[in-house]
């Protein structure tokens, strides 16, 4: 096997292909995480059809479950990142371990899973505007209007400069952060709903393994979605070593614990007895957020009605920017590294990758316009199927990787820790490949489609795996193609 590095030396890259450096640090890290976490659209979208469909009362367990998964996926992929530091992260780690022709498939994975649940949560969002506009205005908006005008603004912010979408996504995730937070606490002092906190019946073993834990667990891993990007901005953070570390930890936990909290608080609020009938009566009305939107406006009044629909929609746009950012780097990367056309990684002013950003917007245009010219419901199809296609192509990729840190480090020795470099990831490994294992029987659940649908999503992610890793194939063999790069190191 191949295990040449896709990358370039850090000292021999001109200055008009590197990402302006020392621009982020821990904190500006961690906002493009939790706003790509988009709090707010996963306790209102997912913690439902959690509680509805899952293991009821105990999916607080299954949060932390899923947390400790990628926090063992962490540990080899922040040792990873103190070798490698690329904006490609996912397909450079995994070219550094199993091959240019593997990382280049993955590559190709990687950033179809990011336009997709882009795309998807263009659906979601769209259909989220225009219902605001419709209530405060007397203007009767398509979801796909909404969808154009955001992406313009989206490609401007991504434009501008890191930092500017730092400063944008902070105001956003602080106000979705703040709510819900704050109806947390408010809660748990108060002793809970009428049972009582009920931590038992939330974190007991018995609570957790109820029901189907199996879907719980996987709508709990795909909230986990887009923390690996404190690896992509590497390049463009102060004292990478330090920087992505840090960030990355306090992303996992910082994550697990509010999604496990305010689940459990919500699920306190209604009363544990009571709460998965409460959640399928919220899916059965199609308006799942009532689950959570209804507890919210007792404990803080009606008001809260006006404002969370807002925040919604706030949080689906800090998700949007954050994954605009996550595709254009990667965009950026594969041009650099020969993958695409090199004028992908063209800087503008700002040290940011406008032709990369354009094109990732073209890609978003591209997947969103077919459901708005064929009349489709932009929640029910682009949002369930695009979302569920990214979860289960970021899951291989997180698979992928913890393999690639172990063959890495078993022949380089570069660090001998035993427990960053082998057991972590060996245990991590055999998490992700479960959470894959439940994700592929319950994907039809996810997607919320048809077998048939279901099908040809799942299928297009090695179909998209395969064309990367024949395109790798085919450019080696051009005669004038250049040497293969070697390895970045941090």
């Amino acid at each position: 096997m191949d295990t040449q590095t896709v990358s370039v030396p850090r000292t021999e890259t001109p200055t008009t292909t590197a990402l302006k450096p020392n621009a982020l640090g821990v904190m500006g890290i961690l906002f493009f995480v939790l706003s790509g976490q988009a709090p707010l659209t996963g306790i209102a979208g997912a913690a439902p059809i959690s509680v509805a469909m899952g293991n009821g009362a105990g999916t607080p367990a299954a949060y932390l479950l899923a947390g400790i998964v990628i926090l063992l996926f962490s540990v080899g992929f922040v040792a990873m990142g103190r070798h490698v530091v690329d904006a490609g992260a996912f397909y450079t780690y995994i070219g550094a371990g199993l091959g240019r022709t593997v990382g280049a498939g993955s590559a190709s994975v990687a950033l179809a899973a990011y336009c997709a649940i882009q795309a998807a949560m263009y659906g979601l969002y769209g259909a989220t505007v225009s219902a605001l506009v419709a209530d405060h205005t007397p203007l009767d908006l398509p979801w796909w209007v909404c969808a154009l005008v955001t992406m313009a603004v989206v490609q401007g912010l991504g434009a501008a400069g890191i930092e500017m979408g730092a400063r944008v996504l902070a105001v956003f995730v602080l106000a979705e952060f703040g709510v819900l937070l704050a109806f947390g606490l408010v809660t748990l002092f108060a002793g809970g709903g009428p049972e009582g906190l009920g931590a038992a019946e939330s974190f007991s073993p018995s609570a957790a393994l109820q029901g189907a834990p199996g879907v719980a667990v996987m709508f709990a891993v795909a909230s986990m979605f887009g923390f690996e990007a404190t690896a992509i901005y590497g390049e463009e953070a102060r004292d990478a070593r330090r920087t992505v570390p840090r960030a990355t930890y306090l992303s996992v936990v910082v994550v697990t614990g509010f999604f496990a909290f305010i689940s459990w608080m919500l699920i306190s609020a209604h009363g544990a007895s009571k709460a998965p009938a409460e959640a399928r009566e919220a899916l059965a009305s199609g308006d799942s957020s009532g689950f959570v939107f209804g507890p919210v406006a007792d404990q803080f009044g009606g008001w809260v009605d006006g404002v969370l629909p807002v925040l919604l929609a706030t949080s689906l746009f800090a998700g949007i920017l954050t994954f605009h950012n996550s595709a254009n780097r990667y965009l950026f990367s594969l041009g650099r590294d020969g993958q695409l056309p090199a004028a992908l990684c063209r800087l503008n002013s700002r040290r940011s990758p406008w032709i990369a950003g354009c094109v990732q917007s073209a890609a978003a245009l591209v997947l969103v316009m077919p459901f708005a010219l064929a009349g489709q419901d932009p929640v029910l199809t682009l949002f369930s199927w695009l979302s569920g296609l990214a979860v289960l192509a970021m899951m291989l990729l997180y698979l992928l990787t913890s393999v690639s840190v172990v063959v890495y480090f078993r022949r380089r020795r570069e660090d001998t820790r035993t427990w960053n470099t082998l057991v972590a990831p060996v245990l991590g490994s055999m998490g992700l490949a479960g959470a894959i294992w439940l994700i592929l029987a319950n994907f039809t659940t996810l997607i919320g489609g048809e077998g048939g649908t279901a099908a040809w999503l799942v299928l297009s992610v090695p179909l998209v795996m395969t064309v990367g890793a024949a395109n790798e194939r085919v450019r080696r063999r051009r005669p004038n193609t250049p040497p293969p790069p070697v390895d970045r190191a941090a």
